[in-house]
């Protein structure tokens, strides 16, 4: 019996065996500020059962497991060979997320990674295969494709309401103060981090943008520092060329607080906006190229209108997508966040940052080895020292 047919067989049996007891045994690795908020929503998820924590500090690791009254470990590899779980979320500074998440499947658990789900593409491939050959379920943590209107946004977009892509553009604000930057020796560095808010704040809106528009297929990019006392980038824009010719503008950076974020994604047959939140969608008459070949008016333009959109409210979150996780070990239910389809922002990201260093436009899919090459110089090359004197672990207020 072929080696693909087998894992499929042995994860039918363990998912029954699973849907059984009603709930996944659940271990977080890495308490921080994230894994704070994830040892705090597991117990709100009825599909899981949080029976371990794990941190590199073992003073957080003791005082974290005593505080959920779980068993704490400080070392991963102790964790997987311990073994009283079903599956891991993985929460550490992002190097190591592909690194722990390949050795706990390897291990025999299932995995759901903070974003982003490596620092490299070429790490990120290799995350992908590894739950493919081990028929785990891996997931990654983009919360915020639960949201209700971002959900109908998809929604359209797959339709093909939309029509052939035109035009697309992504301006994404964001606010980080040099106090968050100095609270962690491993924050935005190339040794600890591996970027700045291409790799931290900008991921999840990023990740929204591929889903709606799809990949480009060639980009130029820009990064610098501009605001903050830190060696990796607080401002990145991108010009965007897709494969049928239209194209794109990205702009990101962490010194603007917000309001101000905006998605616009414009095809011939209508056009995508998300400002701040709110969805909105015009649709035209007919397409446009179908219009203007019968048109013979000097000043016509086609007819718009406004589509009125139905926004169901639902269930969303961090514990939506870890409930979602959990429901697809137990019961098979489609991932929200599948890893196969999570390294697309990572791929824009490499991309900026490889545009950026190297001074010429990047086509897609990336060089692997180039990226990989430009990161391990980065970090060999660096001279940046931290001023902060001590370490803040504190969850993200937002984190819900």
């Amino acid at each position: 019996m072929k080696p693909k047919v087998l894992r499929t067989l042995f994860f039918l049996q363990e998912s029954a065996e699973l849907a059984k007891q009603k709930q996944i045994r659940v271990a977080v690795i890495g308490t921080g500020g994230m894994g704070t908020g994830h040892c705090n929503n597991l117990p709100k998820v009825e599909e899981t059962k949080l029976v371990a924590v794990c941190d590199i500090d073992p003073a957080t690791a003791k005082e974290t497991g005593k505080r959920c009254g779980v068993k704490s470990f400080v070392k991963y590899q102790d964790l997987l060979d311990w073994g009283k779980m079903d599956g891991v979320v993985i929460a550490t500074p992002h190097y190591f997320h592909p690194v722990i998440g390949c050795a706990a499947m390897k291990a025999g658990f299932h995995c759901l990674s903070e974003k982003p789900m490596a620092v490299t593409v070429g790490e990120a491939d290799r995350f992908i295969k590894t739950a493919e050959k081990t028929g785990k379920v891996f997931s990654v943590m983009f919360q915020r494709r639960t949201e209700p209107g971002i959900k109908a946004a998809l929604e359209i977009a797959r339709s093909g309401r939309i029509g052939k892509l035109r035009r697309t553009l992504l301006i994404s604000p964001e606010f980080r103060s040099q106090a968050y930057y100095d609270s962690g020796t491993w924050r935005a560095t190339w040794k600890g981090e591996g970027g700045g808010i291409l790799l931290n704040q900008a991921p999840h809106i990023m990740d929204i943008f591929v889903q709606l528009a799809g990949m480009p297929k060639r980009l130029i990019g820009r990064t610098r520092t501009l605001a903050h006392n830190i060696e990796v980038e607080d401002h990145a824009e991108a010009l965007l060329e897709y494969e049928n010719g239209a194209y794109g503008y990205f702009y990101t950076s962490t010194t603007e607080p917000g309001p101000g974020q905006r998605i616009e994604i414009v095809g011939d047959r209508g056009k995508l906006t998300i400002a701040d939140g709110k969805l909105s969608f015009v649709e035209y008459e007919t397409s446009l190229p179908e219009w203007d070949a019968k048109n013979t008016e000097m000043w016509g333009s086609p007819k718009k209108q406004e589509v009125p959109i139905e926004i169901k409210d639902c269930p969303r979150g961090h514990a939506e997508i870890a409930r979602n996780w959990a429901r697809a070990i137990l019961y098979g239910e489609p991932l929200i966040a599948p890893g196969s389809e999570a390294i697309g922002e990572l791929e824009l990201s490499n991309a900026i940052i490889l545009s950026s260093f190297t001074n010429k436009p990047v086509d897609f899919p990336i060089d692997r080895k180039e990226y990989e090459d430009l990161i391990a110089d980065l970090k060999k090359k660096s001279t940046f020292k931290k001023t902060a004197k001590k370490s803040e672990r504190i969850t993200d207020p937002a984190h819900k």
